[in-house]
């Protein structure tokens, strides 16, 4: 049942009427990994690749949800095959949920059960600090459930981050999705100033109250509601930065080991149906980084 569920494209993944895109492609996750990353950038990618994105991409691109959209952009600047490598000023500019969505939906395609996973990544050069992130989880009939990092697909950027591992099998005490970050926390004393988008110096979004949000994503993401990173619903009362209450502290000491470890199916459906707080409304409260707050009816 798992794996059958995750080999069906889900609203955001899907390519609607873009589907003939996909058409030919390759079925080999990493060959799909490098399919993508050729076709995106991430904002904060820029310098690497030398190259200025325009305002407008910038602030505008990665308000994109759903794969259908983010196609048609790619199609409207440059209409050539998928595979076909596109230059810088050609490619979306995205964030990491796009190139793990992107390749979630190709796998997908290519009948290879696939999901979103939320968590935090301390290979992006911060000592000691687990970077907000999102990868691709994928099924591999040998080995399990691996993970993958579309955005290091192209040795440039495995040459320049030097992770030191095979981006189409990430160790997963180099990600932790969101549930294993918290129990690090709660359980093995990790410091939650070390988790977040940024470390304390440069804002208030790190610690439990942000590791928090990211189970709620990742919880979403394991039932195919794969929404923006700041897509917000269920939050405990209080402003970024500010200490959890201790009520919500124990609530996700309940719910962080569902969406840890070897993930029961069963689990994560139900706790995600059952939960008011947990599970994703029909309309979010959207915080987009340039753009400002605003309601958002999905789809």
């Amino acid at each position: 049942m798992s794996l059958a569920f995750h080999t069906t494209q889900s609203t955001f993944s899907d390519p609607g009427e873009l589907a003939h895109l996909y058409t030919g492609l390759p079925r080999d996750p990493a060959q799909l990994a490098r399919i993508t990353r050729d076709l995106l950038i991430h904002r904060m990618e820029g310098e690497l690749f030398g190259h200025t994105h325009p305002a407008d991409r910038l602030h505008n691109d990665a308000e994109t949800r759903y794969i259908d959209d983010i196609l048609r952009t790619l199609v409207a600047r440059n209409d050539a095959p998928l595979p076909q490598r596109r230059e810088v000023g050609d490619r979306f500019v995205g964030t990491c949920r796009d190139f793990a969505l992107l390749h979630v939906s190709l796998l997908r395609h290519a009948g290879v059960p696939a999901r979103v996973r939320v968590g935090f990544a301390d290979y992006f050069g911060s000592d000691g600090f687990h970077v907000d992130h999102v990868v691709t989880e994928y099924w591999d009939d040998a080995r399990g459930w691996l993970l993958a990092d579309a955005e290091l697909a192209d040795p440039l950027l495995t040459d320049h981050w030097k992770p030191g591992f095979d981006p189409m099998d990430v160790p997963r005490d180099r990600f932790l999705v969101a549930g294993e970050a918290w129990r690090a926390i709660r359980e093995d004393g990790a410091d939650p100033e070390t988790f977040g988008l940024h470390p304390p110096e440069q804002g208030p979004f790190w610690g439990e109250r942000y590791v928090c949000g990211n189970i709620r994503l990742d919880l979403a993401a394991l039932n195919k509601v794969e929404t923006l990173l700041w897509d917000v619903w269920g939050e405990a009362e209080g402003e970024p930065g500010d200490p959890l209450p201790e009520p919500a502290r124990l609530f996700y000491d309940r719910v962080a080991p569902v969406v840890s470890g070897t993930i029961s199916f069963d689990a994560v459906r139900t706790l995600f149906a059952e939960d008011d707080v947990l599970r994703t409304p029909r309309t979010v409260t959207c915080y987009a980084p340039f753009n400002g707050p605003s309601r958002v009816t999905l789809r």
